[in-house]
């Protein structure tokens, strides 16, 4: 197992999946909604709150063909499916995160409309031109090869596509709390700078349409309302508190910053 797999890794994550949510008074047996599941599937700064910000920015519409790159459990894919009536594919390295999305999705009963796909970002199995819309939300922090990583996004969007993206950037200061959501040492944590990101994505053939540091509306925004104890990113991510208090402390010191974009390929 490769390091990434191995701080990815959830083991039993579909029974966990499933008493978590007898735990929190859902019935698996009914069709639960994507909101049901919010606290639990949007694992990245700002949870569903910044999923329907980036959903606004993005300006998805109905029928568009959607692809969510590190996808986790899927909680992106199914709001997009369930919201904006998306077909979405989904490409996913952790075989324990594809698993628990597989599970969701039934439950949600969006399975016709979302496919999961295990695999690197880096070498994703899509033709070219496929997508109108690539989106991805706090992945490429574990993802050293950024110019590869953008060319294969621009090669799988359809000329005129969008990418839509939440990112954690670098900013010349070390990141020294660890384990961070992302990385369990400095060894996995591939951080660039907002400037750079920019400039990468524009050699590889991107022109910004959105670009902006949200760190501090993230630090000053309000808590998301209490979900129910049990249905929490603690239930396939170990020691969540200690890694999302370090996550705060390094925004708060200015030593990692919160971006989002969305950048149109040529």
């Amino acid at each position: 197992m490769t390091r990434l797999k191995a701080h990815y890794a959830a083991r039993d994550i579909e029974a966990r999946i499933l008493e978590a949510i007898r735990g929190a008074g859902l019935n698996p047996e009914q069709q639960l909604s994507p909101d049901d599941l919010g606290a639990l599937d949007h694992f990245h700064t700002g949870g569903l709150r910044a999923s329907r910000e980036l959903i606004g920015l993005a300006g998805i519409q109905a029928g568009d063909q959607v692809l969510d790159i590190g996808a986790g459990l899927g909680g992106c894919a199914r709001l997009l499916a369930s919201s904006q009536d998306c077909r979405v594919d989904c490409i996913e390295y952790s075989p324990d995160y594809c698993a628990g999305a597989v599970l969701l999705n039934r439950l949600t009963g969006l399975a016709d409309r979302i496919e999961m796909h295990e695999g690197s970002a880096l070498d994703m199995p899509f033709p070219a031109d496929s997508f109108d819309v690539a989106w991805m939300q706090n992945v490429g922090m574990n993802i050293e090869d950024k110019p590869a990583l953008y060319a294969e996004i621009h090669r799988v969007l359809k000329p005129g596509g969008r990418f839509a993206f939440q990112e954690m950037a670098g900013e010349g200061l070390p990141t020294s709390y660890f384990p961070l959501p992302w990385a369990t040492d400095p060894g996995d944590s591939f951080l660039i700078s907002a400037d750079e990101m920019q400039s990468l994505l524009r050699a590889s053939g991107f022109t910004a349409e959105v670009f902006e540091d949200t760190s501090e509306a993230h630090l000053n925004s309000a808590a998301a309302p209490a979900a129910p104890q049990s249905l929490t990113l603690g239930v396939f991510v170990d020691n969540l508190g200690e890694k999302a208090g370090n996550a705060r402390r390094s925004l708060e010191e200015g030593r990692i910053r919160l971006v989002r974009g969305v950048f149109r390929a040529g």
